[in-house]
């Protein structure tokens, strides 16, 4: 970018100095285009982005678009460091947060695949070394309920700094201390991060692997994620992003502390936007992935399936209209005709999402580090999406 055109960019945002600054910088690689003319995608889509970091107060973002099974752009934007003014690049990594929640779903569908479990056997059934307690009498919970959101198992996060003098506990403490039904299941769509904390130690009991260690040898590894992890490797931790909130006195970006969590296997993980559009090349092509196949074809479209009418509306108040609802943990809905798929991810200091058209085969995911910045990226993986659709060369 020359200075010149920062110039023009700082006059018209006319944002405070620091986060003017973080707008900035560019960085986009590109890869051949398919069906989708990228070059006026692109052309269009970079002003929306700009726009989404000023409206989101967002300081960097990094921005993947996949049509059919290829990545075919991606981009990089602002500073991942306002202190040092580092620019963020495709490579960065960031916090994906709840958008890993999917990923530890096909693990335990894996499980499923093999026997092990059918989605609607009381999960008490197969815990030993602790139950879900305070379950309702001849109304037990689930495995469909644990994907729904509809377990009545409460949200729970459980924080610790990664620099503090605690931890979090293992799964088995964690859970036989803290599994309790805060209510009958299928009586409210509550999001439960505990719930799919559970569903990490199932993983972890069906398998006989630790879970950690089970996705990475059947999500991450299959799906050449290699800069995706629970606890970023040195090599991560040099790209690592600053997590940034707002100060609500003075309008100014500020880094907060960095997180553990109680629920981690809900979704505690590191990544960056390349490992994330692989992730959904896998779901826009039937759960193959470069001729390997990691979940059934049947299986993937019970994910993709809305599971119960009766919790029919937006999700989480964000995102679809009145047609919207959970299927196995990936958020649906259908506009203009086509089927959609979504999650976002959100933990102090950042947000993602990610946004796939099942029907026309493509796919939008953004990383950042800007807080509780939900509304602009749905609103920007919309315009990202529409526009692929235009300038598609076979719409």
């Amino acid at each position: 970018m020359t200075k010149a055109r920062m110039g023009l960019t700082l006059i018209r945002f006319a944002l405070v100095a620091i986060l003017a600054a973080a707008l900035g910088l560019p960085a986009a690689g590109r890869a051949p285009a398919q069906t989708i003319d990228i070059d006026r995608v692109v052309a269009e889509l970079e002003p929306a982005i700009q726009q989404t970091l000023i409206e989101g107060r967002i300081p960097s973002a990094a921005v993947a678009l996949v049509s059919g099974d290829k990545i075919i752009w991606t981009g990089a934007y602002g500073y991942s460091n306002l202190w040092a003014r580092t620019p963020a690049a495709p490579s960065t990594v960031y916090l994906i947060g709840s958008t890993f929640k999917a990923m530890a779903t096909v693990a335990l569908l894996q499980q499923m695949e093999q026997g092990k479990f059918k989605l609607d056997d009381p999960v008490n059934d197969y815990l030993t070394d602790f139950k879900i307690q305070n379950e309702t009498p001849g109304k037990p919970v689930t495995f469909r309920h644990l994907l729904t959101h509809t377990s009545g198992l409460p949200a729970d996060f459980g924080p610790f700094t990664v620099w503090g003098d605690t931890a979090p506990p293992t799964l088995e403490e964690y859970l036989g201390k803290s599994l309790k039904a805060a209510k009958p299941p299928l009586e409210a769509e509550v999001y439960s991060n505990m719930a799919y904390t559970l569903v990490g130690y199932l993983v972890q009991k069906f398998s006989g692997t630790p879970f950690r260690q089970y996705i990475q040898d059947h999500i991450f590894t299959p799906l050449e994620m290699t800069s995706t992890a629970f606890a970023p490797t040195p090599e991560m931790e040099e790209r690592l992003s600053i997590p940034y909130v707002v100060d609500d006195k003075t309008g100014q970006q500020t880094p907060t502390v960095r997180l553990k969590a109680a629920v981690w296997p809900a979704g505690i993980v590191y990544g960056a936007i390349h490992d994330q559009a692989d992730w959904l090349i896998l779901n826009l092509n039937g759960g193959v992935f470069k001729g390997k196949r990691l979940i059934a074809e049947k299986t993937l479209e019970q994910m993709l399936t809305r599971q119960y009418d009766k919790f029919k509306g937006p999700i989480e108040g964000l995102w679809g209209k009145e047609t919207a609802g959970f299927g196995l943990t990936w958020w649906l809905d259908a506009r203009n005709g086509d089927r959609f798929f979504a999650h976002s991810g959100s933990v102090p200091g950042y947000t993602a999402f990610l946004l796939g058209n099942r029907d026309r085969k493509l796919g939008f995911a953004i990383l950042t580090n800007g807080n509780r910045a939900h509304p602009h990226l749905i609103k920007l993986a919309d315009r990202a999406l529409d526009l692929m659709k235009m300038y598609s060369k076979n719409p």
